[in-house]
């Protein structure tokens, strides 16, 4: 029996994955991704199940964690944003050698136009590079039949699936048709072939050919697949191809239906059967997809008759951006000028009411007084340099406080400023935050631990992972005894309350770490000012300075 609700793209996906069997969800919170994984830890459903649905410390460790639960022969899931997957990249393109047992999604959230994001990378290519199969739904009711769907395929190829959703999808509601009742969950079972999972030379060689046949089986499986689809149309002079949300942008330019033949693509690798059809019923081809021209450099490889290729390499399309359905319209119009339908609206002026605004630090952040002080400590060092690095302090770069040099990826910060004061640059100073630190840092203040870098490492301890909406930190409570245990000196490790009245307090602290020759570090702490009701009182050792 079906029942209805009004879900997000990522709700939609993870109600699939718990009506589908799954036995244990990972991940690590980032946007657009991190609904998927507190929809889960809000079920009814997965808490009778007890379905595992904690966050990890990075998305390797919970790549790896869902990777052992497939091992087992249950249903798992791993969640993250698109940069994530550089994260557990290594893990992630290892699992196309050793494969899954019990099925395996890996739920990846691409960033068009980067909203929260430091880029615009698309994760398909991260697909046909591993050997791996990527599903793309083009709405909700798609993201929720593509988990089921995508457990059955991932266990039928023994290989983990991506599915890729974007921030319009995961970020929108729409009416989804669901089950009213779960599938059980698998029996624990182990691989019957267990030597592709010890990825040793001697078996690597003999998996890797078996990795390509496989794959060549998945281009197949793309042709019959019920999310590809060919769609007839009478005006042969342009064939479309198109894939996930931007289907949806095409069908609102032709309410009456798409006049030009089309092939729609979810499922990948490109059914490169459906696309020659097309290639050979048109007189040139529009590609039309959310994200980088990954299907447009496909097809350069697949057509044997090359009719002329258009979409965003040939700037038919922007190659910037979210797509939307006045971008798709004005590709058609560069290609078919005489669509009268498609004729534009004029555009309307700019909105004098609505003005946009830069995002800042909330009032009473504990983020803002770090900055503050450590501005007033660098005053006297004109050539003083912070580094900065991923969280809701990211924002320290902007005014009024102007405080960050540089921002990279998770964990960067303490690794840059060490090789900065290695070429000479003092003060280096590394500015991260509790759940960056434990995600990513701890490997760099190890190798700083090592030489004694001349830095100063600023953990600014908000209690939370903030950014994403305030999951739970990994090392909340034990920052400073991570700290220790990776051999910073007690005598160089500081904690401090980043309050306005330690304002004088706090930047003779950071003057005084500066002058330090070698490593220092000041944990400056404060509750995230949007969860201090959530948490209640103070949590963490006090300040000890």
């Amino acid at each position: 029996m079906k029942i209805k609700k009004l879900l997000l793209g990522d709700e939609a996906l993870a109600l699939g994955a718990v009506n589908a069997g799954l036995s244990g969800a990972y991940g690590y919170p980032g946007t657009p991704s991190t609904e998927i994984m507190e929809y889960i830890q809000a079920n009814a459903v997965a808490k009778e199940r007890g379905i595992h649905s904690h966050w990890s410390a990075n998305e390797k460790t919970a790549y790896e964690e869902a990777l052992g639960m497939s091992y087992a022969g249950k249903r798992s899931m791993v969640t993250m944003k698109h940069v994530g997957l550089n994260a557990c990249a290594d893990a992630f393109v290892n699992s196309g050698m050793t494969g899954a047992n019990g099925g395996m999604l890996v739920a990846v959230a691409d960033d068009p136009s980067m909203h929260s994001s430091q880029n615009e990378q698309d994760s398909r290519f991260y697909g046909d590079f591993a050997f791996v199969p990527v599903l793309e739904p083009a709405d909700q009711q798609e993201a929720y039949e593509m988990a089921e769907y995508g457990f059955r395929l991932s266990e039928k190829s023994a290989l983990p699936v991506i599915i890729r959703l974007v921030t319009r999808l995961s970020h929108s509601r729409a009416t989804v048709e669901v089950d009213d009742a779960a599938a059980p969950q698998n029996e624990l079972h182990f691989p019957s072939d267990g030597k592709r999972w010890v990825l040793m030379p001697v078996n690597s060689k003999r998996r890797y050919p078996e990795l390509i046949k496989i794959y060549e089986q998945l281009e197949l499986e793309s042709e019959s697949s019920p999310f590809n689809e060919y769609i007839p149309g009478s005006d042969h002079s342009l064939g479309i191809v198109v894939s996930g949300i931007a289907y949806n942008y095409l069908k609102e330019l032709f309410p009456k239906g798409i006049p030009f033949p089309t092939v729609r693509i979810s499922q990948y690798p490109v059914p490169k059967g459906m696309l020659r059809n097309l290639s050979e019923q048109c007189d040139a081809l529009l590609v039309i997809e959310e994200g980088q021209p990954f299907i447009e450099k496909a097809l350069r490889g697949v057509l044997d008759n090359m009719v002329p290729i258009h979409g965003k390499l040939d700037g038919t399309l922007v190659r910037t951006g979210e797509l939307n359905p006045d971008h798709v319209r004005d590709a058609l119009l560069i290609l078919k000028p005489g669509l009268d339908e498609l004729k534009k609206e004029e555009p309307r002026a700019q909105s004098e009411i609505t003005v946009p605004r830069p995002p800042s630090l909330c009032k009473g952040c504990g983020h803002r007084d770090v900055f503050g002080a450590l501005n007033d400590a660098l005053a006297q060092y004109p050539d003083a340099r912070i580094f900065g690095d991923i969280g809701c302090y990211t924002l320290g770069y902007l005014a009024p406080f102007n405080a960050i040099h540089t921002v990279l990826d998770m964990g960067a910060s303490i690794t840059m400023a060490k090789g900065a004061s290695e070429a000479g640059v003092h003060p280096a100073v590394a500015v991260i935050g509790d759940s960056t630190f434990t995600h990513s840092g701890l490997a760099g203040l190890l190798d700083a631990v090592n030489e004694d870098s001349n830095i100063l490492v600023i953990i600014s301890d908000n209690l939370t992972t903030g950014m994403t909406g305030g999951q739970d930190s990994q090392g909340t409570g034990k920052i400073e005894e991570i700290c220790l245990g990776l051999g910073v000196s007690a005598e160089c490790l500081h904690t401090i309350d980043s309050l306005p009245k330690n304002h004088d307090n706090m930047v003779s602290l950071f003057k005084s770490a500066i002058e330090h020759k070698g490593l220092s570090v000041v944990v400056s702490r404060r509750e995230c000012i949007q969860t201090v009701r959530r948490h209640g009182a103070h949590r963490g050792p006090k300040a000890t300075d």
